[in-house]
């Protein structure tokens, strides 16, 4: 590589701080060098592209609509070289660096936290950084290297590797079947408290899945409790003796043994919803998010309940 070229890489990797960090002061601090460096490093690329890439206050330093565009494919050059320099160098055999992971929080508790502590101790050089909640997220403004979500993304950047197609159920304490009966079908469920989860990405209730003469039907009640932000809070609720939910096998697996919870119409089970990993379009995929994707896979399928 040349010496031109080299200098151009390191005002990119400076550039990429800057923005990821907002400041050319807190990017200088992490880089070694002088504020006034990583200023030339930016006004030099500004220069040779004829574009503001940052939009300048007393404040913060915030991207112009240009610079989040170069810093975006910029991110992912850099990201690429870095994983052929460790391929050829033969580092990669070995994954190391952090890994952040977005989760919604009931697989993350369910699921991928339990299995967490085996991918560590087979991959201990990997640190694992974790964001448990239902909102939506933006992999390249939150530096997010992956994410597990319900259903199959719209967006054509992500690709997205299922890990199940998990199975559903309506539960209800024994307590509450005690004292309103149990519902043998959708009729009867319409005169039975029901506990409804509000998506935080449409706020709109979740419809309730059944298989009837075959065919899935929706169903949405007309009474009973709405819960948002966590679905969880539903599953407590529904232990109380507060009506009917409908969840995952998985989340409720624990009570249905303890018989804290009882299932019902279950004539009318076997429908499922799909939970996948999702990662950015790369060319060459990190090895770190690599066998943390196959690790999942293979752990899921040992793990269905």
């Amino acid at each position: 590589m040349s010496h031109s070229g080299a200098v151009q890489i390191t005002s990119i990797q400076l550039f990429c701080k800057a923005a990821e960090l907002s400041s050319f002061s807190m990017a200088a601090e992490v880089a070694g060098v002088t504020p006034a460096a990583v200023s030339r490093s930016v006004g030099r690329i500004e220069e040779r592209l004829g574009v503001r890439l940052f939009a300048r206050s007393t404040r913060k330093l915030r991207l112009t609509e240009d610079g989040q565009l170069y810093y975006e494919q910029c991110r992912q050059a850099l990201t690429q070289i870095e994983d052929v320099e460790r391929a050829i160098t033969g580092r990669q055999t070995v994954p190391t660096g952090t890994l952040r992971i977005s989760a919604p929080t009931t697989y993350a508790h369910f699921r991928l936290l339990p299995l967490l502590p085996r991918f560590t101790a087979t991959y201990p050089k990997i640190n694992i950084e974790i964001d448990i909640s239902n909102r939506n997220i933006d992999f390249v403004e939150e530096g997010f290297d992956l994410a597990i979500r319900l259903g199959t993304p719209k967006d054509s950047r992500l690709v997205a590797r299922k890990l199940e197609d998990a199975s559903m159920g309506v539960f209800a304490a024994p307590q509450y079947l005690q004292r309103r009966g149990e519902p043998k079908d959708l009729d009867e469920l319409r005169e039975h408290d029901s506990i409804q989860f509000v998506l935080p990405s449409t706020g709109r209730v979740m419809p309730w899945l059944f298989k009837q003469n075959g065919n899935e039907v929706n169903y949405s009640a007309d009474s009973g409790v709405r819960c948002s932000g966590d679905v969880l809070g539903c599953v407590t609720y529904a232990k109380a003796g507060g009506g009917l939910f409908q969840t995952y096998h998985f989340i409720v697996a624990e009570e249905l043994r303890q018989g804290k919870l009882c299932e019902v119409l279950q004539d009318l089970s076997g429908c499922s919803r799909p939970f996948s990993i999702l990662y950015p379009q790369n060319r060459h995929l990190s090895v770190r998010v690599r066998a943390f994707v196959e690790f999942m896979a293979k752990e899921i399928v040992q793990a269905k309940v």
